[in-house]
């Protein structure tokens, strides 16, 4: 069959860069191929089943940060198309989107729903065609693109291809001459066994976090889960450093600071001047750092205090090693766990050869990619998608045009 262009991955990328090149040049014969039975998966699942569509960060440069790997290469296409171009798509489209307090940004409804039906009214309406259960199994290129699948052989002018973290097609395009920087995981959580926290699943607080022998270190929310750590800070400890821990097995040692901005001797003169002050006192009546109380009576409890000992019982061993556990407590991590069903690799095809004014190929002429075919990946909290908005928008303007 011949179509003017071909879209392999019926995805968030795929699907956008689709009703982008209709609505530029609606005489344009278009299919998606995608190897599943369903399209628009990763839509479903994505924020719990309520699609993080973006993020209500609208500065190009700013949010560019927000990318481990693809910052340097992003911030053009952010200035062509950011997340309030986003925005105005879906409302345009009658989708109407909300923000919650940590920037993320999902449809009013709540529902992954909204969108997917939005995107198939939306190629129904341009006639696009979408067509499923089509794996690709060849592509190869004379005078057009041909793509050969279990169900046929499909002829098109240009080729955008937008399949997300797929082997297969890795192996398809580095055949066609592309550098394929070999995937790892990324946004995954630290599994931990440890006493001390093991009594805690669910409780959340702001911490900083270091991962010994490394460069890697940030703050923010940290989550105790039945596993080990999740939460902000965690995942995005674990995509910045996706190659680094990905090296060292998934196996290392974190320093937590509880306290994240006082360090060992500051909290060691707080403890001071409530033992001082506070001496007739119990324990478990006086907290005098902003924790969460079942964190402090964890780290009492390794300090050998109980809760019914009063300040003045606490010896300067005692005070010495809950002020070390407040501010430098290490924890061993062995493995991982992926962050939902969120999955997410660094890696894909290498930077280098991809014209980013228009997302095509820098080896083959009519040959594009958007999305996470390419090895860029960003930290949780609506950022791939707009990624995969971002360069579907940008190829498909070249392609139409």
């Amino acid at each position: 069959m011949n179509y003017d262009v071909l879209i392999v991955g019926g995805g968030a990328a795929g699907f956008f860069a689709a009703i982008h090149i209709a609505e530029a040049n609606p005489e344009l014969k278009i299919a998606i191929l995608e190897k599943g039975k369903e399209v628009l998966t990763k839509v479903r699942v994505s924020g719990g089943g309520r699609c993080n569509v973006t993020h209500a960060e609208f500065m190009p440069n700013e949010l560019a940060k927000y990318y481990p790997r693809g910052e340097r290469e992003l911030k053009g296409p952010f200035h062509t198309f950011c997340s309030g171009d986003t925005i105005a798509f879906f409302e345009e489209k009658g989708v109407a989107l909300k923000v919650e307090e940590d920037g993320r940004m999902f449809p009013v409804t709540d529902s992954s729903e909204t969108i997917i039906d939005c995107f198939l009214k939306t190629t129904r309406r341009y006639g696009i065609d979408v067509l499923t259960g089509h794996a690709v199994k060849e592509i190869s290129y004379s005078d057009v693109w041909q793509l050969t699948t279990g169900k046929g052989i499909f002829k098109g002018k240009k080729l955008l291809v937008a399949t997300g973290s797929s082997p297969k097609v890795w192996k398809l395009v580095q055949a066609l001459g592309h550098t394929i920087i070999p995937p790892v995981p990324s946004l995954f959580t630290f599994n931990i066994s440890d006493r001390r926290i093991r009594d805690l699943p669910g409780l959340s607080t702001i911490a900083s976090v270091k991962v010994l022998n490394t460069n890697l270190n940030t703050e923010g929310p940290v989550l105790i889960t039945h596993w080990g750590l999740s939460g902000p800070a965690i995942l995005k400890l674990s995509a910045w450093g996706a190659r680094d821990l990905n090296r060292l097995d998934y196996k290392f040692k974190v320093k937590i600071n509880w306290l994240y901005n006082s360090s060992t001797d500051d909290a060691l003169v707080a403890l001071r001047q409530v033992k001082e002050n506070e001496g007739k006192k119990r324990v478990s009546s006086v907290n005098p750092f902003d924790i969460p109380k079942r964190l402090w009576f964890s780290v009492l409890e390794v300090a050998g205090v109980t809760e019914k000992m009063r300040w003045a019982e606490i010896n300067k061993e005692q005070l010495i090693l809950i002020a070390e556990q407040l501010t430098r407590a290490i924890f061993t991590v062995d493995g991982k766990s992926t962050f939902k069903e969120e999955f997410v690799t660094a890696g894909g095809i290498d930077l280098k050869e991809i014209n980013f004014k228009t997302f095509e190929s820098k080896i083959h002429k009519n040959l594009y990619f958007a999305g996470e075919v390419l090895n860029i990946d960003a930290v949780t909290g609506g950022f791939n998608f707009q990624n995969a908005w971002t360069g579907a928008f940008i190829a498909a303007k070249a392609i139409s045009d």
